[in-house]
């Protein structure tokens, strides 16, 4: 290997180094988000002031000026009638943090991408994905202002559509930066390719879009608080297909209003998951395409057990704050597993040549 090529594959893994540390701020990022949905403090913050919103109240007056703007509200009015400033406090600063933590990604991102840019450390190719990254991050900023909009109205109830929207672009730009530095770390010398291993590579996309598309039934049973019904396991009322399923009009509107379809259908992601999950481990296992994909199914195994189990805890249990967010960061783990093998196992890409 010339001495060009070695400081290319030094600065790759550099980059790639960079990208997971800021896909793993943005894993916290959505657990974050999870727990302010979950402690009804999302609509706390009633302006959006990405300069000069960055301090929060700092003396008694500043925050009794928050109050009371929040009280002009109608949260306050028809839900948190009698609150303490105290008690404001409390759900004041977990969306404060939310915003914080958006803001300083942005940072983590562009501050170190004009450094690597700038010094050559970032491939050619892979400069344009890295300005859609940025997009993609101030667009997500933009749709988190526009879902709590959804709750700044007569009716206090941020939109299941909104916030299901705004979760999943966060798992987009999350997998979107893995993908990315995974390809950096992927050793290309490992893989055994074939029409076999190219096959799995369908069916490990399927995979990812399944995960993704569990996510998503996710966001539409917090959006809607259905997770609050039907606590019991494995049937919901008695019945394993309960009653009442259908009866908004037009049909396709009860999969994302009404909550009996809702969570019936995140249990029916579930259980295929179930299913094919460990049918795909076995594949990866038995196909050996390259040991770090081999290694993962091992994982995404073990992590699927957990992951159903805090998921039946959750309903059990009446959705409780930190039950619930683990379970959320367990399906975003799950998709990383996924996602990791599926990138890993990806045949006929570009061979960077740093083995």
């Amino acid at each position: 290997m010339n001495t060009e090529l070695a400081l290319q594959c030094k600065y790759d893994k550099q980059v790639a180094v960079w990208l997971i540390f800021v896909a793993l701020v943005i894993f916290g990022m959505i657990i974050l988000g999870g727990v302010t949905r979950l402690t009804h403090s999302g609509l706390s913050m009633v302006d959006w002031n990405p300069i000069m919103g960055v301090m929060p109240p700092l003396s008694e007056t500043d925050w009794m000026q928050t109050f009371t703007r929040y009280q002009s509200f109608p949260e306050y009015q028809k839900v948190n009638a009698g609150m303490s400033l105290e008690e404001f406090k409390s759900i004041f600063y977990f969306e404060y943090f939310h915003r914080i933590l958006g803001r300083l990604i942005g940072l983590l991102f562009l501050l170190p991408c004009l450094y690597f840019w700038f010094r050559g450390a970032i491939r050619k190719p892979m400069r344009p994905q890295m300005v859609i990254m940025f997009v993609l991050g101030g667009f997500q900023g933009l749709l988190g202002w526009y879902m709590v909009k959804s709750g700044l109205v007569n009716d206090p109830q941020v939109s299941q559509y909104r916030l299901t929207a705004h979760l999943i672009s966060a798992v987009i730009i999350y997998c979107y930066i893995l993908w990315v530095a995974f390809g950096l770390l992927t050793i290309s010398s490992e893989k055994v390719i074939g029409d076999t291993a190219r096959k799995m590579y369908r069916y490990s996309v399927v995979m990812t879009l399944l995960v993704i598309f569990m996510i998503i039934t996710g966001g539409f049973v917090a959006g809607t608080k259905a997770g609050f019904s039907y606590n019991t396991f494995p049937l919901m009322a008695g019945q394993f297909i309960p009653d009442n399923m259908y009866v908004l009009q037009p049909f396709w509107l009860n999969w994302f209003e009404n909550v009996t379809a809702v969570q019936f259908n995140h249990r029916m992601i579930a259980y295929i998951l179930v299913l094919l999950v460990p049918l795909y481990c076995f594949a990866i296992r038995r196909l050996q395409i390259t040991k770090r994909s081999g290694f993962a199914a091992h994982l995404l195994l073990g992590m699927l057990v957990i992951q159903v189990s805090l998921g039946v805890a959750t309903i059990l249990l009446h959705v409780p704050v930190a039950i619930a967010s683990i379970h959320q960061g367990g399906a975003i783990v799950l998709l990383t597993l996924v996602l990791f093998i599926t990138r890993e196992i990806k045949p006929d890409r570009e061979d960077l040549s740093c083995v």
